[in-house]
């Protein structure tokens, strides 16, 4: 069984006894179910969804859970004792009424054409960190021979119409996600797995084939790359290097100077009209902080993953010891106010929940990896999307207009999508205290359809860096390349050339469009947050030299940022897997969640590593500084080298691109407004815009205060109406100074 502890299981599917029965190896078919899950009304609604677009009706949903138990190899069967506190711990303090030794949904008769039985869990390849989580509350609790739990859920579903193999095909894609689960057409007996071995690295024949090689392997993996990639990679290859490429360092090239990661649209020339521009627009951006009448108050812009501004003295408490309990003492220093924020809008219109909630956990990222280190605040969530159209609420502006096929509808990422983001803030510990909500749709006069279908996902966070954090330390030879957070898995893979299209304009690409969002674990992220704050508040003394958040393309993104311009040399095989069947270029790109990059000097890994160990936080040291200025990546199973090239060629001063422009005529004409409509029909539209109506239904489903620094939230007055004009945090608990935020946006006068 992959993960973390790594360990050789004897399934026992679940051996988990009602109370006082021995668990024996021989009854294997044992399992624990439980009912009355908090996720029923979700799934129901996206199972009605989906038999709906089928042409289909739900008639009945029943389901239940089955937690499933693993063993250590070799371990003796549980105790009555143990037995009983294992089913304890599943059945939950409140609810040991639902808990049940046997199942309480039963196979249909072969005769009903109208029912099915439908079980899904995770795939075997990988320990979940669902599992990890609750094997660690196991050893917490004394039971040191579990080594997995895995929940599986069970469906017993009826229909109006009989259940065709496409309805059940569709049946099953509503109620389980194919990247992370798999269905189990009979009782699941063992956690062991027949995956496919880990695909080898290829070699791309670039030096007999030429671009030719390159373009192919483009079209093939969805790498992204336009006519100034080809020639230049084609290029370094050929003429620079004189070597054919591997797949991994193609593939790690199109995720780490992607549009999304490099920005190179921001950076680039402009030609409007065949004239270039004098400025780009990070120089326009930039000339902001410049002039006469511009306060100085900027510690970070422009360099780091999030900008601060001149905060206070402040005297927060600070625990004494950063690696087992101590007294907390009153501190005194000076703490700048910080501001990150970003959208994820591929990932959410691709899969709304996961790529909302893994959007809130990198910006989150972004906010502890600024500087040596940074503190987490508050957030913010907003969402665009397109006409939501809701079944039998449908607007009369709301024309019908084609979607594309590889993305979800507005109205599932409206309510998909800040489900998502709320789960994973509340699971984190983060409160959210503005945002915005829009849709639009429309013909306009020119012709042209103006419409969010890929989304808009913001998602913005305040937080405090204490003043000697504030500056990332240099890399040095010798020193440690380290990543802290959950281990790798096969998701996130090419987010960043996915993100840099359009969206929706290569439906035949859907599968690699899916493949590139993440999965998100915000337990995981806690447990790194709380190593990152611990450091944090050592002050002079914190480890950390530098340390970047891991993002779009994965390791190969971030070892080499952390790093440059002096190089590494890094160990493949040293990288957390929780899946045995990885390849290399998996292992390297695969943009997985809750991990970030450190630097740290020798003699600050012990330390280091006890403050992982208190936190129950996975850490791995791949490689140390070499200053030749190369990142080198090696693999310990067959000694190959799958990535070796110079950073000043793939990550340094790379040419900038050219982008050209031409304005067009839009034509326009007078407000006109409908013959016969009344002020009560306009105020009546008016009110059901999402932009103008109640926000409640965003509101409502996060936490708002949690951490008792928030002086003001959204929601204000007796009724506690979302309408506050802006989210107030306090920097500690005794001190009278914080930061302010608001957000808003007005992009239709774009259009007038």
């Amino acid at each position: 069984v992959g993960g973390p502890r790594n360990h050789r299981c004897r399934a026992l599917s679940i051996a988990l006894m009602c109370p006082r029965a021995p668990i024996d190896s021989a009854m294997v078919s044992l399992r624990l179910y439980k009912t009355g899950t908090a996720d029923e009304k979700r799934d129901e609604a996206k199972l009605a969804t989906a038999l709906r677009v089928a042409g289909a009706s739900l008639a009945t949903l029943k389901q239940e859970r089955c937690y499933m138990v693993a063993l250590e190899d070799g371990a003796p069967a549980l105790s009555a004792g143990d037995a009983s506190k294992l089913r304890w711990l599943v059945a939950e303090t409140f609810e040991q009424d639902k808990t049940s030794c046997s199942p309480g949904l039963a196979a249909p008769a072969a005769s009903d054409a109208h029912t099915m039985l439908l079980e899904v869990g995770p795939r075997l390849t990988f320990a979940t960190a669902w599992s990890s989580n609750a094997v660690a509350i196991c050893q917490s609790a004394g039971l040191r021979s579990v080594a997995r739990v895995e929940m599986s859920r069970r469906y017993l579903i009826s229909t109006a119409e009989p259940l065709t193999p496409a309805l059940r095909a569709a049946v099953s894609a509503a109620l389980h996600d194919r990247m992370t689960e798999q269905v189990y057409p009979e009782p699941l007996q063992s956690f062991s797995s027949e995956a496919p071995a880990a695909a080898a690295t290829r070699t791309i024949p670039l030096m007999a084939e030429g671009r030719a090689a390159l373009e192919r392997l483009d079209k093939e993996m969805g790498l992204g790359f336009d006519e100034a990639d080809l020639d230049y990679y084609t290029n370094l290859f050929v003429d620079k290097l004189g070597r054919d490429p591997t797949d991994v360092e193609c593939f790690d090239m199109a995720q780490s100077n992607s549009e999304h990661s490099r920005h190179w649209f921001f950076g680039g020339k402009m030609v409007i009209d065949g004239v270039e521009q004098p400025q780009t627009l990070f120089k326009m951006v930039k000339e902001t902080l410049k002039g006469d009448k511009v306060v100085d108050n900027s510690v970070i812009a422009f360099h780091d993953n999030s900008s601060a501004i001149t905060g206070f003295g402040v005297s927060p408490l600070r625990p004494s010891s950063a690696t087992g309990p101590s007294e907390y003492k009153q501190t005194a220093e000076l703490s700048h106010l910080l501001l990150t924020a970003e959208t994820h809008n591929f990932p959410t219109g691709v899969a709304p929940f996961p790529g909302a909630e893994t959007g809130t956990g990198g910006r989150l990222r972004d906010t502890h990896a600024t500087g040596r280190g940074s503190l987490v605040g508050a957030g913010v969530s907003a969402y665009c999307t397109g006409n939501l159209r809701i079944p039998g609420f449908e607007q009369p502006w709301e024309d019908e207009a084609p979607l594309a096929p590889n993305l979800a509808t507005p109205l599932d990422i409206m309510v998909s999508a800040s489900n998502g983001a709320s789960d994973y803030g509340n699971k984190f510990g983060e409160p959210v205290l503005a945002g915005f909500a829009r849709t639009f749709g429309m013909e306009l006069d020119n012709g042209e359809r103006r419409e969010w279908l890929k989304p808009i996902m913001f998602s913005a966070g305040l937080g405090q860096i204490p003043d000697v954090q504030s500056k990332k330390g240099d890399p040095e030879v010798g020193m440690w390349v380290v990543k802290v957070g959950g281990p790798a898995y096969r998701i996130g893979l090419g987010g960043g050339a996915a993100s840099s299209k359009a969206g929706g304009e290569d439906a035949d690409l859907a599968a690699l469009d899916f493949d590139a969002v993440q999965r998100g674990d915000a337990e995981m992220e806690n447990k790194m947050n709380r190593v990152i704050r611990a450091c944090v508040e050592m002050g002079e003394s914190n480890p950390i030299v530098s340390i970047h958040d891991q993002g779009a393309g994965g390791n190969g993104n971030v070892c080499k940022e952390i790093v440059e311009p002096l190089g590494a040399k890094l160990q493949a095989r040293s990288i957390n897997s929780g899946d045995a069947t990885l390849s290399i270029l998996e292992l390297w790109g695969a943009e997985y969640q809750e991990n970030s990059c450190l630097l740290l000097r020798p003699e600050s890994r012990p330390l280091f590593e006890a403050i992982c160990a208190r936190e129950s936080c996975p850490s791995a040291f791949l490689g140390q500084v070499t200053g030749d200025g190369m990142v080198t990546l090696e693999d310990s199973l067959d000694g190959s080298t799958p990535y070796s090239l110079p950073l000043e060629m793939v990550l340094g001063k790379l040419p900038p691109k050219t982008f050209v422009s031409d304005r067009k005529p839009y034509p326009s004409k007078p407000l006109s407004l409908p013959d016969g409509l009344t002020v009560a029909d306009a105020l009546g539209r008016v009110l059901r815009l999402p932009s103008v109506g109640s926000k409640r239904f965003l509101t409502n489903k996060v936490d708002r205060s949690v951490t008792g620094l928030i002086a003001q939230q959204q929601c204000v007055g007796p009724l506690h109406i979302p309408l506050a004009n802006c989210g107030v945090i306090a920097q500690t608990h005794t001190d009278f100074s914080g930061a302010a935020t608001a957000v808003g946006e007005q992009p239709i006068k774009g259009l007038l």
